[in-house]
C-alpha cells in the first residue's frame, strides 16, 4: 500500500504529513531531510516505548542519525507542570542544542507535552510528531498546538509550535484496544459534522470496518481528517477564526473531563463523543437544527459503542460544569464560544447561548444519566 502525503501550507513552515503503513521502519530515512544536525532524542512512554521505540531508533541509525531517548509514564496525568520540567531537564541532560531533532513518539499526551518543551527549550527547537493513536493521528499531531493541562483546566498552558512533519503510520493502530480506537473515532466524526456530510454518510457506512481494523477504511478515514484540518489550520493557525470550529465538542468535553479529574474514567475522545451530542441537542433546543440531526449523531455512535450521554457512574453537578467550562481558554469577554450546529456539515462560532438554555440541558441529561 503506498503513503499518502498531505501538505500542511504554511509558508516556509509549511511540513508534510505521511499516512500509511510501514513508515516506522522507515523513520529516519523520512525525518533525516528536515534535520540540521545529526542527533535525535526520541520522548515516549512506557507503553508505547516496548512497542515501537527500538524500531524507530533502528530506523535512525540506518539514515545516519545517532538516536537519544527519554520514557515517560502513560496516562493524561502526565500532561502537567511536574512531567513537563522533568522533560525539560532530561532534554538539557542530553545536551540538547538547536540542531537535535526531537520526536514525539506516542498519543496526544506525548505529542502536546513534547511539543510544548521543544516550544520553550532554547526558545524552539525542531520537532517532529510520530503519532501511534487514531486520535492523535487525525487531530493532535496536526497543527501545533501544544500544551499542558492545569487544576484550572485542560491546555490552558501552551504555545503554538508546529511540527517539521507528521509520520502517521496505521499499522501502529493494531496495537490499540477497542475503548482507544472508538476514543480517536470520535474526532474522525467531528470532521464529518462541521462541514463535510457526505463524508459522515460515509462514516455511517463504514464505520464498523475501521473500527474492527480495515487497512483501507482506516487510511481513508485519517487522510480526509488530516486533509481537511491541514486546510483549516492554512487558513487560520492561531485559531482567530474558523480554526475554532475544530473545537466541536470540546468545550463540553473538557468540562466532562475536569470533572472525571483527567482520568481514565472518561478518555478525552469519549468525552468528545458526548459533547458532540450537547452541541447538537443544544442547537435543537435552540431551533437552529432539526432535532433529528442530534438523533442522527446519536443512534451513529450508539451503534459503534460510545457514549452519547452522561455516564450514570457518578452524579453530575450542572453548577460545577458551568463553572468548568468559563474557565475553557475560548472565553472571550466572560462568554464562553460555542460551536453549534444548523445541520449535519453546518457548524458554526457563537457566544450567544442563553445560559439558562445551556444549564436547562445539562440537567435534562444528568436526569437522564440517573440509575
Amino acid at each position: 500500500m503506498t503513503t499518502t502525503t498531505i501538505i500542511v501550507e504554511l509558508g516556509e513552515r509549511s511540513y508534510p504529513i505521511h499516512i500509511g503503513p510501514g513508515l516506522l521502519d522507515r523513520a529516519g530515512e523520512l525525518i533525516a531531510p528536515a534535520m540540521r544536525g545529526n542527533r535525535a532524542l526520541v520522548v515516549t512512554d512506557d507503553r508505547v516505548a516496548p512497542l515501537y521505540l527500538e524500531r524507530v531508533e533502528r530506523s535512525l541509525v540506518a539514515a545516519g542519525v545517532t538516536p537519544m531517548h527519554t520514557v515517560l509514564p502513560a496516562g493524561e496525568k502526565t500532561k502537567d507542570f511536574g512531567h513537563l520540567q522533568s522533560l525539560l531537564d532530561a532534554m538539557l541532560e542530553a545536551r540538547t542544542e538547536r540542531g537535535v531533532m526531537v520526536v514525539a513518539l506516542g498519543g496526544g499526551v506525548i505529542g502536546d507535552l513534547t511539543g510544548f518543551a521543544a516550544a520553550i527549550l532554547l526558545r524552539g527547537v525542531d520537532f517532529v510528531q510520530i503519532p501511534t493513536t487514531l486520535l492523535s493521528q487525525v487531530d493532535s499531531s496536526v497543527g501545533g498546538k501544544t500544551g499542558i493541562n492545569t487544576r484550572h483546566g485542560k491546555n490552558l498552558i501552551g504555545a503554538f509550535h508546529q511540527p517539521r512533519l507528521v509520520l502517521a503510520d496505521i499499522d501502529t493502530l493494531d496495537t490499540l484496544d477497542r475503548r482507544q480506537v472508538l476514543a480517536g473515532y470520535a474526532e474522525v466524526v467531528k470532521y464529518g459534522l462541521i462541514d463535510d456530510a457526505p463524508f459522515f454518510g460515509w462514516l455511517e457506512t463504514n464505520a464498523a470496518r475501521l473500527i474492527d481494523g480495515d487497512l483501507d477504511a482506516r487510511r481513508h478515514a485519517v487522510a480526509v481528517s488530516c486533509r481537511a484540518k491541514a486546510r483549516i489550520v492554512a487558513a487560520d493557525e492561531r485559531e482567530g477564526g474558523v480554526r475554532a470550529l475544530l473545537n466541536l465538542g470540546h468545550t463540553f468535553g473538557h468540562a466532562l473531563e475536569a470533572e472525571t479529574g483527567f482520568s481514565d474514567e472518561m478518555l478525552h475522545g469519549e468525552a468528545v463523543a458526548i459533547g458532540m451530542v450537547m452541541a447538537f441537542r443544544l442547537s435543537a433546543r435552540l431551533g437552529l437544527a432539526a432535532p433529528d440531526d442530534a438523533g442522527r449523531l446519536v443512534r451513529h455512535l450508539d451503534a459503534l459503542g460510545l457514549p452519547s450521554g452522561l455516564p450514570g457512574r457518578r452524579e453530575w453537578d450542572v453548577d460545577r460544569l458551568l463553572s468548568h467550562m468559563q474557565g475553557d481558554k475560548k472565553v472571550k469577554d466572560g462568554k464562553v464560544t460555542f460551536v453549534l450546529a444548523r445541520g449535519i456539515g453546518q457548524s458554526f462560532l457563537t457566544r450567544d447561548v442563553p445560559e439558562a438554555e445551556l444549564a436547562a440541558l445539562l440537567a435534562e441529561m444528568a436526569r437522564e444519566s440517573a440509575p
